[in-house]
């Protein structure tokens, strides 16, 4: 019964991977495949659609919805920068891409720890970054050719979700449920001037072909369902350990880019997916060790704190914070 419980967790998060690659396929389809419309329509769909959950959620919950401080404005700030970019990236590159370039967002964590924190990579962290860089390239390789600026875009919105994860444990004292609702009103204003001033190819007339209405509602479902999995899997499992089975999400999606979409992968690929996924897997199941040997209890009681108390917040931001980032794909 015990070993039950303990696996739970960790199917729901695979489910919950599952539930996000459906959403990040259909995002795929009506805009690559099917091209019935933008980017920017799906980007503002999904962001409307995560206000709606967010505000009804927080009402029937009594949540009290809060503005200030300014550091909840960084972290809206620079998860609306997140989405766009990402919306962007699914319109230029396959799925798998996508989703691999995005979650280097541990790497970047890493990296601005340095200056924000004064915590220096240590020699492991070092290498664990220039293999995920070596990874990105592999993966990308033949789309530098092209010029294709997907690439600077995902890795945009995997910089912009290290932004905002750091900030996370600054805003500790409000509910989280109050910082969705803050994230989602401002990504939706962000979503909808971008969606106002950037050029489209497709009018809003297309809505109605190839059951595009229908994708983008399935989208928004498989959105939720996947969050509830998420939810639940943070709720009963180790943080870390759930957010390195969070990354079965790139397997799922390279399955249906060569399944529903034909894309081909060549072996440089797969490795430079390999390269990227280990490394983020180490950095995701590091706090596990971070938090042994300073446990939050004794953190929260010093004041002060020390520099070493804020840097352990930077470097297990992925984790503790991959649930409330995921709203932002």
């Amino acid at each position: 019964m015990s070993s039950s419980a303990e696996i739970r967790p960790y199917l729901l998060m695979l489910c919950g991977s599952f539930s996000f690659t459906i959403m990040a396929v259909l995002v795929h389809d009506v805009v690559q495949v099917s091209r019935t419309c933008d980017w920017q329509t799906t980007a503002l769909f999904r962001a409307g659609l995560v206000a709606v959950f967010a505000v009804l959620l927080a009402r029937a919950a009594g949540v009290r919805l809060v503005w200030t401080p300014w550091r909840l404005w960084v972290r809206s700030g620079a998860g609306s920068c997140s989405m766009v970019c990402t919306f962007y990236a699914f319109g230029k590159l396959p799925t798998a891409d996508v989703i691999t370039l995005t979650n280097t967002f541990p790497l970047w964590v890493a990296l601005l720890s340095w200056p924000l924190y004064g915590q220096r990579p240590s020699r492991a962290i070092l290498m664990a970054i220039v293999a995920g860089i070596v990874g990105v390239a592999l993966v990308e390789q033949p789309h530098f050719a092209e010029r294709n600026w997907g690439v600077v875009a995902a890795l945009a919105a995997a910089l912009f979700t290290a932004v905002a994860m750091l900030g996370l444990h600054a805003l500790k004292g409000i509910d989280p449920t109050a910082v969705v609702v803050h994230f989602s009103t401002v990504a939706t204003g962000v979503c909808f001037v971008v969606f106002l001033f950037t050029p489209q190819e497709h009018s809003l007339n297309r809505l109605g072909e190839g059951f595009a209405w229908i994708k983008l509602l399935g989208m928004g479902l498989a959105a939720l369902v996947g969050q509830i999995f998420l939810t639940l899997a943070f709720v009963g499992g180790a943080p870390a350990a759930v957010s390195v089975v969070g990354l079965t999400q790139i397997v799922f999606a390279l399955a249906f880019d060569v399944w529903l979409f034909g894309h081909r992968v060549n072996v440089l690929t797969l490795l430079g997916m390999v390269l990227v996924i280990a490394p983020t897997a180490w950095l995701l199941a590091r706090p596990t060790r971070l938090h042994s040997a300073s446990p939050p209890s004794e953190v929260a009681a010093s004041s002060p704190p020390p520099r070493e108390a804020h840097s352990t917040a930077a470097i297990t931001a992925p984790a503790m914070a991959l649930e409330q980032s995921r709203a932002e794909k």
